[in-house]
């Protein structure tokens, strides 16, 4: 029976965490059908089916930690099933047939299944549920789909209907939000295309969860009496103190500050909201922000360079990969923008706001997160004034966005004390070979961008 090995997906990564299984032994799956999520050192990442067949072992337990190349699923020929003929299915006398509501038999052989009744007859909402459910998968949609699994075979003797069998698709992000919000996919009437769940099914039923968790009695993750916990460092949060610990204690850190009036470029942000051509995006301050990077990078591409230790040489590079630091409940992760200068405005609202959007589901992929050139971190969605950020590993500088307030502000013209919208920039910058001069100009251009965004025509 062929063994599927955990592969490297990536980079020379040489180990990964078993995050969940999606199939169970006796389970018939298909060529790229999607069979374990596992976390590397990187993200969370889905493996699809090598070969075509029955699960014979799932040979790693959800949670262990295995090397690259070590066994993980043995998948082999399915079983030989003794052909029925086709017969009606009588729901009015479960006795009569000893089987369960909806359980498919397909890859069960006579043996598995126990003596062979009489088959009964279902509603014909029932059998519209799914048949919907086995079309979606006969068109292609399983290596995206979720199947909620019918329960084990029982014995022949008289069983009361159970519920809830019927298989519920719904794509990988839908089934992770479900998960992490306590909402069970077979509890919601599915609106998505081909009867699936979709985010809206999953988000419309969060209020109901909450209420009835609210009625029940509280209690705590923490062990009675006990007075520390451990948790094992690994996957993406063993990367991340890796990486951090490594650009900290190897390139030299200068951090500088500046406050900002702002007031500008949030009315920017307001009329922009209105344009058609931005209607399909997410139109924001750090939007701008990242603009005003990419613009100020021009005058000073020092900032979008490295340093090369190995062949001592500074390596400046022609184009922005521009990074966004985002906090994940699995740790730290800073996927970029390929090629972001090249971008329109639009075109870019649009790809940070897929990057964002597939950091907060956990699917973002290890070749999305290499190759960065410049790293944004927005800590200001925390409320947070500002930080002295770390440099991201192979790269020179990153720039932190602090909070935006409402502030009593000095007037330069008149002197006067009024209320404006107000934040702090902070840059960190490799001194190495970023000097005072570079790391300031550059500052003090991504600054003066955002105090008035009508200069940014001048770059």
């Amino acid at each position: 029976m062929p063994e599927y090995k955990l592969p490297d997906v990536g980079e020379g990564l040489t180990e990964a965490e078993i995050v969940a299984w999606h199939v169970k032994v006796g389970d018939v799956v298909e060529i790229n059908q999607v069979v374990v999520e596992i976390e590397t050192a990187k993200s969370i990442v889905e493996l699809p089916s090598p070969y075509a067949g029955e699960v014979g072992a799932l040979l790693v337990e959800v949670g262990e930690t295995v090397a690259v190349g070590t066994p993980i699923i043995a998948i082999g020929e399915p079983a030989a099933a003794t052909p029925e003929a086709p017969a009606e299915i009588d729901l009015s006398n479960p006795a009569a047939s000893g089987g369960v509501e909806g359980e498919s038999l397909v890859g069960r052989n006579k043996a598995d299944r126990g003596p062979v009744r009489r088959a009964r007859k279902v509603s014909s909402g029932a059998v519209a549920a799914h048949m919907q459910a086995q079309a979606a998968f006969e068109v292609g949609a399983s290596p995206m789909v979720e199947a909620e699994t019918a329960p084990e075979p029982v014995p022949s003797a008289p069983a009361a209907v159970a519920t809830g069998s019927v298989q519920v698709l719904a794509k990988p992000p839908v089934r992770k939000l479900a998960k992490d919000l306590g909402v069970d996919l077979r509890t919601l009437t599915p609106t998505g295309p081909n009867g699936t769940v979709c985010r809206e099914d999953v988000e419309g039923a969060v209020g109901t969860v909450v209420e009835e968790a609210a009625q029940q009695p509280s209690r705590s993750p923490v062990p009675t009496g006990a007075r520390e916990t451990r948790e094992p460092i690994k996957g993406v949060r063993k990367m991340m103190a890796q990486a951090m610990s490594q650009s900290a204690f190897t390139a030299p850190h200068v951090t500088e500050w500046v406050t900002v009036d702002v007031t500008r470029t949030m009315e920017l942000v307001e009329r922009l909201k209105g344009r058609r051509e931005l209607r399909d995006v997410r139109v924001n301050p750090l939007l701008l922000l990242a603009r005003a990077t990419l613009l100020a990078i021009r005058r000073t591409p020092e900032i979008n360079s490295w340093w090369d230790e190995a062949a001592q040489e500074v390596v400046y590079q022609h184009y922005v990969n521009l990074g966004i630091a985002a906090a994940t409940p699995r740790g730290l992760v800073v996927p970029n923008v390929k090629d972001a200068d090249a971008m329109s405005l639009g075109d870019l609202a649009g790809a940070l706001g897929e990057l964002v959007e597939t950091a907060r589901s956990g699917k973002t992929q290890p070749a999305e997160m290499s190759g960065g050139t410049f790293t944004i971190t927005n800590v200001g969605v925390f409320g947070v004034d500002a930080g002295t950020p770390i440099i991201n590993p192979g790269e020179s500088a990153i720039l932190c966005f602090g909070a935006i307030n409402k502030r009593p502000w000095v007037d330069e013209v008149t002197g006067e004390i009024v209320v404006r919208d107000v934040t702090t920039l902070a840059l960190s910058f490799d001194h190495r070979h970023i000097d005072g001069e570079k790391g300031s100009r550059f500052l003090a251009d991504v600054a003066g961008i955002l105090q008035d965004p009508g200069s940014a025509l001048l770059y």
